[in-house]
């Protein structure tokens, strides 16, 4: 289920990156960073959604918090900047990519300037599905499962978009996005310090499963809350930071010397 539209996206770039960059020119449109983003997000997806995490999720939560962390904190920013959507436009038949940017360039756009209804939806969507009755649904119900996966990277991609829309443009909105930034990981980083400091197995199904793997259930708690508290909130952080080094820099800019005050 996942592999084909994973497959189909990573031959839709590559196509049409290499028809883009033949017609303006090695760098053109999107950057050779962006690109190497691009392709690690697509790494980091299939980690998270194929292949090793996916299988050992089923027995351990920080296996399971670790394919959160990814859908939610990483993949999505490393994807967006790579602008699949506008490079992947390049692979289709110019009539159909037309027809695309008219439907929808307009409704994006006017989405990823959203940016509080997308942090919320973020932060509604982690919290939701990290409630100990929500996981164990999922864990008895592929199809819930798989909805959980899309519905975290759905609000990573929206929350992304908006942030990134400031990132490149600090004009925008730079305050909103490092307030939204900070209280996105604050809360993050609260339920990963929830999760790592309780004394007790907080979901019943992973202390039946883990022993069955050779993890002891708190251990392997503690170990899913670290991962949510303290790697996954550096993307959050380092986006914060930028956005307020760029603001600093343009009221510097906007600010007369004191000299030139005179």
């Amino acid at each position: 289920m996942v592999l084909v539209p994973f497959v189909l996206l990573a031959v839709l770039y590559a196509f049409g990156l290499s028809r883009l960059w033949r017609q303006a020119g090695i760098g053109r449109g999107v950057t050779p960073a962006g690109v190497a983003g691009f392709w690690s997000g697509m790494l980091s997806l299939a980690l998270a959604a194929i292949w090793p995490l996916d299988a050992y999720g089923a027995w351990s939560l920080a296996a399971h918090m670790a394919q959160h962390m990814l859908l939610l904190a990483l993949v999505p920013p490393l994807l967006l900047a790579g602008k699949p959507f506008a490079v992947a436009a390049y692979a289709l038949p110019r009539r159909w990519s037309s027809a695309l940017h008219a439907a929808l360039h307009a409704p994006l756009t006017r989405i990823s300037a959203w940016l509080v209804p997308a942090a919320v939806a973020h932060s509604a969507v982690m919290w939701a599905w990290h409630l100990p009755g929500a996981l164990e649904a999922v864990l008895a119900s592929a199809p819930l499962h798989h909805l959980m996966h899309l519905s975290f990277l759905l609000a990573g991609m929206w929350f992304w978009a908006a942030a990134w829309r400031r990132l490149r443009d600090p004009g925008s909105g730079a305050g909103a996005g490092v307030v939204a930034l900070l209280a996105v990981m604050m809360q993050m980083g609260f339920l990963g310090a929830l999760l790592a400091f309780s004394q007790r197995a907080l979901y019943p199904v992973y202390a039946v499963r883990a022993p069955g793997v050779g993890l002891a259930p708190l251990a392997d708690q503690q170990l899913a809350g670290i991962l949510m508290w303290v790697p996954s909130c550096i993307p959050y952080l380092a986006g914060g930071l930028w956005l307020l080094w760029q603001g600093l820099r343009r009221i510097e800019r906007r600010t007369p010397s004191r000299g030139t005050s005179r």
